[in-house]
């Protein structure tokens, strides 16, 4: 029998009362459930044998920071908006984790980063299935920082933010700020910078093996925000590792998943 973790959005009632169902219904069958914490703590993923995720993509990217100790499969179940990374509508749950059960499903691998800071306050380490961003604290403030690659410096950035995406997270803030589309299935880290002041100001598509750094200088704040998280406060002696996770996120489908049939249905693009 299956151990299944639930990590589910708790401002949204009907995906909380779908997780009170879905347990009853996976008992039922002889397979034990527990609870994941969305709210930023790891959980003992090494006796998960699934972990289904009912909300948005927000609620997928804490699900599957979740689980970052272990290779836990994560199935997602879309109680948002734009459900870029879940598999399933809440109707389909049941049958989906049929399915799962019987073997009839693909794992799905996407490349994560792992993220350190080290400096002042010092942080734990973070993975991000998206993206990294070291943003302004202030309206009308920029962020200045220098970036590293491989241990040497390149450029020195003045912008609004700067972005480090996987290609899943290529389709999020990276596109907002008009950085490059990216297939899920490579493994590649692109670097945008937003509203940066100077001539160059284009995306870095980098192999998964640059290790990327930002350092900020001068003696302005900013802050770093990994896959949405609270803001984590970075600032002078502080610095940001980014390197592509020991761990790939391993995301549960079912059939072939057309990426680009999903872009064109999800952001409505016109064509056939």
């Amino acid at each position: 029998m299956a151990v299944v973790g639930l990590g589910v959005h708790p401002g949204r009632a009907e995906a909380v009362a779908q997780a009170r169902r879905i347990s009853e219904w996976l008992a039922a069958r002889g397979h034990t459930t527990r609870a994941i914490d969305t709210e930023g703590l790891a959980c003992d993923a090494g006796e998960l044998d699934l972990a289904v995720s009912l909300g948005g993509d927000g609620t997928m990217l804490r699900v599957v920071d979740a689980v970052r100790g272990a290779d836990v499969p994560v199935l997602g179940v879309n109680f948002g908006h734009l459900g870029y990374l879940t598999a399933v509508e809440p109707t389909g749950l049941e049958d989906a984790l049929e399915r799962f059960f019987a073997g009839e499903h693909r794992i799905e691998a996407r490349m994560t980063l792992d993220v350190r800071v080290t400096g002042p306050g010092g942080h734990p380490e973070r993975r991000a299935l998206n993206d990294v961003v070291l943003q302004r604290v202030q309206a009308g403030h920029t962020v200045r920082a220098a970036l590293r690659l491989r241990g040497q410096p390149f450029l020195t950035y003045t912008a609004d933010s700067l972005i480090v995406a996987t290609p899943t997270g290529s389709t999020a803030y990276n596109l907002s700020a008009r950085g490059p589309i990216v297939s899920p299935d490579t493994r590649v880290i692109v670097v945008t910078p937003v509203a940066a002041h100077s001539l160059f100001d284009r995306s870095l598509v980098l192999s998964p093996n640059d290790e990327v750094e930002l350092v900020p200088t001068g003696d302005g704040q900013a802050e770093l925000v990994v896959d949405g998280w609270e803001p984590i406060a970075v600032g002078p002696g502080s610095r940001v590792t980014c390197r592509a996770g020991v761990r790939d996120a391993l995301l549960v489908t079912f059939g072939e998943r057309d990426f680009h049939r999903i872009l064109k249905g999800k952001f409505a693009l016109d064509g056939p």
